[in-house]
């Protein structure tokens, strides 16, 4: 049986709100499986979380950069905060980020492609760990395209035009006005950085995803004594909440809550000059499912104190 740490207990807790004593009999439960207790809470009704951020434990900056109908958003992580906000770091990034736009967004691609004054994007990062004195690393990008419209962006504690912690693109497909459309579409990436939908839609949902749901949703509803019949439109219900909660297009629009963000897309349309499809999207939050090493400073004091 794996032993169940604090460290364990922690980040069950930190992830889904609940108990130290429930986090631990769950992670009990479950032989540790982080994922297997999240589901086990929830079948207790102990969370309801339908859904987690990643821990965000590395450093770094989000990039992002645009032209026109393509937009590309790319992590480059570091170990301190301090660096992120190094002027050097920063430009390296931000040409990351256009040698993205230019070679698309495979990370493999990216850091054999030529870096501006000489050698290769790795070779760039490699120079500047030797300089600064920590490891950096491109972990991953993405990129979204049109054929006629706008990819606009929205960037989130911005510390350089382009550079954050959060960074957003997502794709319109339109007709109308490229300035109204990119203005709407900053409206549009700043909704997803707040509200961290799944996909635009329904269509784009894992199906596994749904099952999982489909399954916490029934185990609760069996629990509390429903039978069968009742329990399979509850199910349904929870499904038809749980797309509305995750899905962009039937998201309040948090710009206007009395809107989704499809009729606020509607409504823009007008304003614009022609009807409004929302393509895709790409979210990178800063260090999105990394854990940072944490170390116990007293002890390491303690240990050298020995020595």
């Amino acid at each position: 049986m794996t032993a169940i740490t604090a460290s364990m207990v922690k980040d069950l807790r930190e992830k889904t709100g609940a108990g130290m004593m429930d986090c631990k009999t769950a992670l009990t439960e479950t032989n540790g499986d982080i994922e297997a207790a999240i589901d086990w809470l929830r079948k207790k009704g102990i969370t309801k979380a339908a859904k987690k951020a990643g821990r965000t434990a590395a450093e770094g900056l989000v990039g992002v950069a645009l032209a026109g109908t393509k937009g590309v958003v790319v992590e480059v992580n570091s170990e301190t905060d301090f660096v992120a906000r190094n002027t050097e770091f920063q430009e390296m990034v931000s040409a990351i980020a256009a040698i993205a736009l230019d070679q698309g967004a495979d990370v493999e691609t990216v850091k054999a492609a030529a870096y501006p004054g000489g050698g290769t994007v790795a070779d760039k990062i490699q120079a500047t760990v030797a300089k600064i004195g920590e490891h950096m690393a491109l972990r991953r990008a993405a990129m979204l395209s049109v054929e006629q419209g706008v990819v606009a962006s929205y960037i989130h504690t911005q510390i350089a035009p382009g550079l954050g912690k959060i960074g957003v693109i997502v794709a319109l497909e339109s007709t109308g006005s490229a300035e109204a459309l990119t203005a709407f579409g900053r409206q549009v990436a700043m909704h997803i950085a707040a509200a961290t939908p799944l996909a635009v839609d329904a269509s784009g949902i894992d199906p596994a995803l749904i099952e999982r749901e489909k399954a916490i949703i029934a185990d609760k509803a069996a629990a509390s004594g429903k039978p069968a019949n009742i329990v399979e439109k509850i199910v349904e219900s929870g499904i038809k909440t749980f797309l509305k909660e995750v899905c962009l297009l039937d998201q309040p629009f948090v710009h206007n809550g009395t809107q989704t963000v499809a009729q606020a897309a509607k409504e823009a349309a007008g304003k614009v000059g022609g009807e409004i499809k929302i393509t895709g999207f790409h979210r990178i939050a800063l260090g999105e499912g990394i854990e940072k090493e944490e170390s116990d400073f007293a002890a390491e004091v303690m240990a050298a104190a020995k020595g």
